[in-house]
């Protein structure tokens, strides 16, 4: 197998030496558009939950690429992530065989199967000091590739239980697609079989998808999709004025919105009296509700990059986005689960939550530093303001039994 992939490598000229690394794909904020809409952004805290936290604790990196070998996502210990960098192994860059030379992912996308690659196997002397193991994954009803998983790193890698890994990745990736997301021929994300797709978590710009075509919104246009969203039986303008701003909207002001923003969507996608979205809608913020609605915490906590339209002021941005946020905090909170309170401490949405940290200080052993630091935290939420009574005292019990 690694003959003939060498010889492909030969054939089509690519260099041996490790001089010409892979190409990266398009800009940032295309990648990120990019992987947003692509059906494996459903599986991806499957694989975190599968092979995530054991590539990070054992020192290696895992990867979810494209049908094309562009890397989606590159995750896992940040030392070997950064060494990753010095061969472009990184989020955008191509790693297919007819880019990139003989590897795992690129390989195994040219063949169609689950394969694994050691240290020297590599036609890339850039690559020569990893090991990696991949497998192709398919749409489950028509077995078209729609991209590959990989975990690369060092020596134990190069080992059976490896290749089994991303095997199982893989088929249960395929199982999770077959049971959630109504795939298509052309192995798209639900928009392009008569949905929408809208991102609007952590975006103060939403993102929208409808037959194929990715729409970055204004963010006025970001407020009304999303409010025409959670009422998916339409709404009156004066309602939708209302929706979206405290002063007075102006009939005219509103009725000039909604025609720029039917020139965008067009109007098999906007219809009127009332206003309202033609198609039905997969918005990331229902995805991440329904995660916690079925008690899948770290799943949902995976899936949320941040608040809802974050700088929105709009009333009925404000309401949704303070009440997922509250669900999720809540969810985090009760399952006292150390790894989830650390997520959520360490965003910028929760690093001044001191009942997180405290929270966190009592999943960690007693007299351990990582103990007293949370408990400390607390205590200087405390110093301004921010932290309740009941919070205050716990956190200055927890401090004096680590002292």
């Amino acid at each position: 197998m690694v003959a003939d992939s060498w010889r492909r490598c030969s054939g089509r000229g690519i260099r041996p030496d490790g001089s010409r690394l892979p190409p990266l794909r398009g800009t940032p904020a295309e990648l990120d558009a990019y992987r947003r809409a692509h059906p494996l952004a459903t599986v991806l805290p499957l694989f975190r939950e599968l092979l995530g936290a054991g590539a990070a604790d054992d020192g290696h990196i895992f990867a979810v690429g494209d049908a094309d070998g562009t890397l989606l996502w590159v995750e896992g210990d940040t030392a070997a992530m950064d060494r990753a960098e010095h061969m472009r192994f990184v989020e955008g860059a191509v790693w297919s065989e007819r880019q990139a030379g003989t590897n795992a992912p690129g390989t195994a996308l040219e063949l169609g199967r689950a394969v694994q690659i050691v240290a020297g196997e590599h036609y890339s002397a850039a690559v020569h000091g990893w090991s990696c193991a991949a497998a192709p994954v398919r749409d489950p009803r028509t077995r078209r590739v729609l991209g590959v998983v990989d975990l690369s790193g060092g020596g134990t890698i190069a080992t059976p239980p490896a290749l089994a890994a991303v095997r199982a990745a893989a088929l249960s990736a395929e199982a999770e697609l077959e049971r959630t997301v109504p795939l298509g021929l052309d192995g798209r994300a639900p928009a392009s079989r008569g949905f929408i797709r809208l991102s609007a978590l952590g975006r103060d710009s939403a993102l929208l998808e409808s037959a194929g075509c990715v729409h970055r919104l204004s963010p006025r246009h970001s407020e009304i999709v999303l409010a025409l969203a959670l009422e998916d039986r339409g709404v009156h303008g004066d309602r939708l004025a209302v929706d979206l701003s405290e002063r007075e909207v102006p009939a005219s002001t509103l009725r000039a919105e909604m025609t720029r923003l039917r020139a965008v969507l067009g109007p098999a996608v906007l219809g009127s009296r009332p206003y309202r979205l033609l198609l039905p809608v997969r918005g990331d913020f229902g995805e991440v509700a329904a995660l916690l609605a079925e008690g899948r915490v770290a799943e949902a906590l995976a899936r949320y990059p941040g608040p809802l339209l974050p700088r929105s002021e709009a009333p009925a941005v404000v309401e949704h986005r303070r009440a997922l946020e509250q669900q999720l905090r809540g969810a985090v909170l009760a399952g006292g689960d150390a790894g989830q309170l650390r997520r959520w401490v360490g965003a910028a949405w929760g690093a001044d939550d001191p009942a997180a940290w405290l929270a966190l200080a009592h999943t960690l052993p007693g007299g351990s530093p990582q103990r007293a630091a949370a408990a400390a935290r607390a205590h200087a939420l405390d110093a301004v303001g921010a932290i309740p009574s009941q919070v205050r005292r716990h956190a200055a019990v927890l401090q004096r039994s680590h002292s």
